[in-house]
């Protein structure tokens, strides 16, 4: 049985795929997600969720490994930051110690110095005249075409099977192209927040914007997770 795993790490500034050995411990897990996410070692919480987001684990004793915690391919690691003030992310987002100065909407849209005042004065924003929608733009990828889709692994080759190529409700603007992976290393099943675009098995299905992907021959390829980068 191999002792690599293929997860996702998400943190409150990052998400990406990574690889790691179930030998490692804890400890060292710690040490090479600071250098992915930039939350500081002893700052570090983890937890492991499945592919709804529910939490299976904790990564509590930094000197188990993985392998002890049962981390499987396709589960995500999440890292909190349990003190955001000393990291250099959390500065950037932590604005609890900042002195905030506070002005009413009245006295807001009374001055004339202020974003808003430039906005009416410039019909911008809501102070626009209406217009027509700007139709989503037509994008010429053809439902059923085999496709590859970007990886930050380099070795690794997202093929797949177009099903779906238009606008969605979970987001408001552009085009999205639904693809159905070969291999289960997908999100979702051609739904998303409950719409339903396309159907194909749970973790197969993912949704990326058209520049994303190729479309072209590319024949079906077994993904080998168990294959140490």
């Amino acid at each position: 049985m191999s002792s690599i795993v293929n997860v996702f790490v998400v943190s409150p500034d990052t998400r990406s795929e990574r690889r790691f050995d179930l030998h490692i411990t804890v400890e060292q897990l710690k040490a090479k997600l600071e250098l992915i996410t930039g939350i500081p070692v002893q700052n570090q919480k983890i937890s492991i969720e499945n592919s709804d987001g529910q939490t299976l684990g904790q990564l509590a004793d930094d000197t188990k490994q993985l392998g002890y915690y049962g981390l499987v391919n396709l589960q995500t690691l999440k890292v909190t930051d349990t003190n955001p003030s000393t990291s250099f992310t959390g500065q950037l987002s932590d604005v609890s110690q900042v002195e905030k100065f506070e002005l009413s909407d009245e006295a807001y849209a009374k001055r004339t110095d202020t974003v808003l005042a430039y906005k009416a004065r410039n019909k911008m924003g809501r102070f626009a005249p209406p217009s027509e929608a700007v139709p989503a733009p037509k994008v010429d990828i053809p439902i059923g075409a085999r496709c590859e889709v970007e990886s930050e692994e380099e070795s690794l080759h997202k093929r797949g099977t177009v099903c779906f190529v238009g606008s969605t409700k979970f987001a408001t603007t552009g085009v999205w192209v639904g693809v159905e992976y070969d291999e289960p290393i997908g999100r979702n099943d051609g739904s998303v927040q409950g719409e339903r675009y396309f159907t194909c098995r749970p973790n197969y299905g993912v949704f990326v914007r058209p520049d994303r992907l190729k479309v072209g021959d590319f024949p079906v390829e077994v993904i080998d997770l168990d294959e140490e980068m």
